[in-house]
């Protein structure tokens, strides 16, 4: 069974992208679409606040190109060095909060602890801090991009916990989605499932999908990463038929076996 993931290839261990590998076991035809691409802004900045450690209670990410963002600001500043010496180490006795596994795993690779990667998104991220801090006179830095939800700001105001924002990336449609779906289609089909990764991915993708689709178009079941990417789906009319109850492969493929099942014979 064919599902279109519309994301950026990401790399495990294995060298194979982890969600690929999982529908690949589940007995799914997957294939990976990027829709996205970044633009860093702000990087002299982020390098900045990022050597100077006693000004922050500690550090909060909610996308892997946040976490990404801080590998770039410090190799452009010339810092890499310095962090691996003694920046690291300061950072390390403070929290690092992060929303889903892949930004966990970023984080630990250059060398911070990650607390909160059980938290699916920014609303259970907001609730996991407020469990954990108190309000305090230093705040949390957030690097975050221009399209950042509300909720865990204003969670956090609410509760008198300091978060100090910084924009450090801007989404932007890839250059080459377009043609890749357009080659998919032809030569693919349609598919049974597609996967949005996110509100923005949903935006610049769609109405090439409902193009490409023509008539076939209701018969895909579309499926969501979390509950904002759904809103979105749903905003746009289109039914969700699945929302991955955590941003991780296991929980996509266990709402894409559910959604894609054959009907039964109550269904319509």
């Amino acid at each position: 069974m064919k599902v279109l993931l519309l994301k950026d290839a990401k790399d495990d261990d294995s060298g194979l992208d982890p969600y690929l590998q999982e529908l690949g076991s589940c007995g799914f035809e997957a294939t990976l679409i990027p829709v996205l691409a970044f633009e860093f802004l702000s990087l002299p900045s982020f390098s900045e606040k990022l050597s100077h450690p006693e000004a922050y209670g500690g550090l909060v990410f909610t996308s892997p190109r946040a976490v990404e963002a801080l590998q770039l600001s410090l190799e452009r500043a010339g810092q890499l060095e310095v962090w691996k010496k003694s920046l690291k180490e300061k950072w390390r006795l403070k929290p690092a909060y992060v929303v889903g596994q892949a930004t966990a795993s970023l984080v630990k690779k250059v060398g911070l602890a990650a607390e909160g990667e059980k938290c699916g998104n920014g609303e259970k991220l907001a609730e996991y801090i407020c469990s954990r801090e108190t309000p305090a006179t230093l705040p949390l830095l957030f690097p975050c991009g221009t399209l950042k939800g509300e909720v865990l700001p204003k969670t956090l105001k609410q509760k008198g916990i300091l978060l100090e924002s910084l924009t450090v990336y801007q989404k932007v449609q890839h250059p080459r989605m377009q043609d890749s779906l357009k080659s998919y289609f032809s030569t693919q089909g349609v598919p049974a499932g597609v996967t949005f990764f996110s509100p923005s991915g949903l935006t610049y993708s769609l109405p090439h999908i409902q193009e490409l689709s023509g008539a076939s178009f209701d018969r895909i079941k579309f499926a969501a990463i979390g509950p904002t990417t759904a809103r979105a789906i749903a905003s746009a009319g289109i039914p969700v038929s699945c929302t991955a109850e955590k941003p991780c492969p296991q929980d996509l493929a266990a709402g894409l076996q559910k959604a894609l099942q054959p009907s039964g014979p109550s269904s319509s």
